[in-house]
C-alpha cells in the first residue's frame, strides 16, 4: 500500500498549496487522471494546470435548452418535479437543498415528528439534478440579474465567517424561473430580528425546539426565583393566522401530555399567550373561529388582542404599555418580499412583488417567469394578488411546467425563441380550502373556495383525521410519508422526545 500513502500525501500537498492562496475566490478543477498517476510522477513533481471557470456559458445550437429556477419552495419544487428533462437542462440555485413541508414544521418544534421528516432533499425530488451532465444544483444566493444578456448573478453559501470565502459566478439561461419566496414580516418594529424566532425553515423549529427545552432545565436548577421561572416558561405566539395558531396548539398538547408527566416541579409555571392584531384566523368561517378560540383556551393558551410596539431582550412591549415577558417568542406575522425581489427593476404588483401577467410572465422583460409568494398579478391583468398559501405556490408550479414543456416541444425552449408563441390557457387558481389544527385531536376543515362564498365547513375530532390524511398523502416521497406514520404513532404511544441535542 506504499502507493496508496504515496497518493494521500500528495493530495494532501496540492491542497495546502491550492488553500494557501488568498486571492483565489474561483473553484480549480483537477483532472482524475491526475491524481491517480500522482504517485507514479511524484519524481517529476508536475505542476496541474487548472482548469478556470467563472459560470455557466450561454448553451449551445446542439444542446438542451437551460432553465435556470431559483428557489426550492413550493412553486420551484413542483416546477422541478414536473418538467420534461428530455427537453431541458434544469439548473436550481438555491441557498437550501431541500424542500420543506411547512404545514407540517410546527409539528417538529415539540417532537411529534422528527426534522427529517419534513425535509425531502432536491436530488430526490428531481433526480436529473444529481446524474445529468446539463443539470445541476448551486448552494448559493442569487444576488441580481441581467435579463438583457440572460444572465443570472450568483454568491455561494458559506458556512459561517469561519469558513470559506464565498465564490461570485455567473450562469447563463434559456429561461429563468423566479420561485425565490418571501421573507417575515417584522413592520419595522425593532428588536423582532434580535429576539424573536420565525417558524418558515427547518433550522427555525431546531431553534425553537432547543430553547423551549433549554428553558424547561433552567428553570429547575436551585436558586431561581419565581419571577424568572415564571419569565422562563412564558412562551410568546404573536400572530394568530394559521401558523401561529397550530404552533399554539402543539405546544398546548405538549405541556398537557409531557411537560407534567417529565417535569412536574414547574408544570404548574408554564404559559402559552396568543397575540393577534385582530381575530385569530382571519381567513376561516366565523362558526370555526369561535370554535378554535373556545378550543384553544380551554387547552390553556390565553388570547390576547393587541400590536407589539417594541420587542426588548426578555419582554415585549404592546401599544397600550402592557410589558409582556417571555422566555420563548415566536414570530408568525406574515411575509413579504425579500431584498432580492425589492432590488429587482421588475415591474411590480400591488404590495411590491414581481409582477406577473396571466401566464405567470413578467412583462418586458423576455423569458423570466415568476411563480409562489415572490410573485402577484400586475394590476393590468385586473387580477387580485394571491395570497402567500402552499397550494398557490404548488399550482403555479405544476403549470408553468406544463406551458414550459409545451414551449420546448414547440421549438421555444431557446433564449429568444418564444415570441409570439400561442401559451395556450392562462393560469386560474381555484381555492380548494384551507385547514388548521388547534391541538387536542381537533382540527379545522373550511372547503369555501373564498371568505365570502357558502361552503362546506368542519369541525372536531373528524377534521382532524382528514387533516392528517390529507397531508400525510401531500408529503412528496413515499419515504417521509413512512417517517411521519411512524413518528406520529411513536409519538402516540411512547410520547414526544423531549431530548436536547
Amino acid at each position: 500500500m506504499a502507493w496508496f500513502r504515496s497518493l494521500v500525501r500528495v493530495a494532501a500537498i496540492e491542497t495546502r498549496k491550492a488553500s494557501s492562496n488568498p486571492l483565489s475566490t474561483t473553484p480549480t478543477l483537477y483532472s482524475l487522471k491526475h491524481l491517480s498517476t500522482a504517485a507514479s510522477n511524484q519524481r517529476r513533481d508536475p505542476q496541474p494546470t487548472p482548469i478556470q471557470y467563472s459560470g455557466l456559458e450561454p448553451t449551445r445550437p446542439d444542446e438542451k435548452p437551460r432553465v435556470v429556477v431559483l428557489g426550492t419552495g413550493w412553486a420551484g419544487c413542483r416546477l422541478m418535479k414536473d418538467i420534461d428533462t428530455k427537453l431541458y437542462d434544469v439548473v436550481c440555485v438555491s441557498p437550501r437543498n431541500h424542500m420543506v413541508f411547512t404545514p407540517l414544521l410546527a409539528s417538529t418544534c415539540v417532537g411529534t415528528l422528527e426534522f427529517r421528516s419534513v425535509a425531502e432533499s432536491i436530488g430526490r425530488i428531481q433526480p436529473a439534478i444529481s446524474r445529468e451532465p446539463g443539470s445541476y444544483f448551486c448552494l448559493a444566493n442569487c444576488t441580481s440579474m441581467d435579463t438583457n444578456n440572460h444572465l443570472v448573478h450568483c454568491e455561494s453559501v458559506t458556512d459561517g465567517p469561519d469558513s470559506l470565502d464565498p465564490w461570485k459566478f455567473k450562469i447563463s439561461y434559456d429561461k429563468l424561473v423566479i420561485a425565490s419566496g418571501a421573507q417575515p414580516l417584522t413592520f419595522g418594529i425593532q428588536g423582532v430580528k434580535e429576539h424573536a424566532i420565525f417558524l418558515r425553515e427547518v433550522y427555525h423549529a431546531q431553534e425553537i425546539r432547543r430553547k423551549l427545552l433549554l428553558n424547561l432545565m433552567l428553570s429547575q436548577v436551585p436558586g431561581i426565583s419565581e419571577e424568572e421561572k415564571s419569565r422562563l416558561l412564558h412562551c410568546v405566539v404573536v400572530g394568530g393566522g394559521p401558523t401561529g395558531v397550530e404552533f399554539s396548539g402543539e405546544l398546548s398538547d405538549f405541556i398537557i401530555k409531557d411537560v407534567r408527566q417529565r417535569y412536574a416541579h414547574v408544570k404548574d409555571y408554564i404559559k402559552v399567550t396568543l397575540i393577534e392584531a385582530n381575530e385569530i384566523l382571519s381567513s376561516f368561517d366565523d362558526r370555526l373561529r369561535q370554535y378554535a378560540t373556545r378550543q384553544l383556551t380551554k387547552s390553556g393558551v390565553r388570547l390576547v388582542r393587541g400590536i407589539v410596539k417594541d420587542v426588548k431582550a426578555q419582554k415585549l412591549i404592546l401599544t397600550d404599555g402592557t410589558e409582556v415577558p417571555y422566555g420563548l417568542l415566536v414570530w408568525s406575522t406574515g411575509v413579504g418580499p425579500s431584498p432580492l425581489v425589492n432590488s429587482l427593476e421588475l415591474p411590480k404588483s400591488p404590495g411590491g412583488r414581481i409582477g406577473v401577467d396571466e401566464w405567470l410572465r413578467v412583462p418586458s422583460v423576455q423569458d423570466v417567469f415568476a411563480i409562489g409568494d415572490c410573485s402577484g398579478f400586475v394590476e393590468s391583468t385586473g387580477k387580485a394578488v394571491l395570497p402567500a398559501l402552499a397550494q398557490v405556490a404548488e399550482r403555479q408550479g405544476k403549470y408553468l411546467a406544463q406551458l414550459l414543456n409545451s414551449i420546448g416541444k414547440a421549438e421555444g425552449g431557446k433564449a429568444n425563441m418564444a415570441n409570439g408563441m400561442d401559451l395556450g390557457k392562462p393560469f386560474v387558481y381555484k381555492h380548494l380550502g384551507s385547514m388548521a389544527t388547534i391541538g387536542r385531536y381537533k382540527a379545522l376543515v373550511d372547503l369555501r373556495q373564498s371568505k365570502e362564498a357558502k361552503g362546506l365547513s368542519l369541525s372536531g375530532f373528524m377534521s382532524w383525521f382528514i387533516w392528517r390524511s390529507a397531508y400525510l398523502t401531500r408529503v412528496i416521497s413515499w419515504r417521509n410519508r413512512f417517517y411521519v406514520a411512524i413518528n406520529w404513532l411513536t409519538t402516540l404511544v411512547f410520547g414526544r422526545d423531549i431530548s436536547r441535542i
